[in-house]
């Protein structure tokens, strides 16, 4: 029996601002849920809106990180083709 593999499919992109952006805004509804019913919360519980707001404070984070960072690693690339350009005429 002989296996031929199929060739692997591309890496799907996405939208990673807009990943981030409802992740925060879910992070954002949780500590409003939380913050509303926190005195039904037992005493043990009481760490939940801090690791609401942990995660939209990160969320907002990323939301100025990640096109910060892709700005970058365009720049990076550009250099670097530039310097290989700059090489293949010498």
């Amino acid at each position: 029996m002989s296996s031929t593999r199929r060739p692997a499919p591309p890496p799907l992109e996405a939208n990673d601002q807009a990943v981030i952006a409802v992740i925060t805004a879910a992070w954002a509804v949780a500590l409003i849920v939380v913050l509303v019913l926190r005195d039904q919360l037992p005493a043990g519980e009481r760490w939940w809106p801090w690791t609401c707001l942990a995660g939209v404070g990160l969320g907002l984070w990323g939301l100025w990180y990640v096109p910060w960072m892709k700005r970058a690693r365009a720049r990076s690339a550009q250099r670097r083709a530039r310097q290989a350009t700059s090489k293949d005429l010498t």
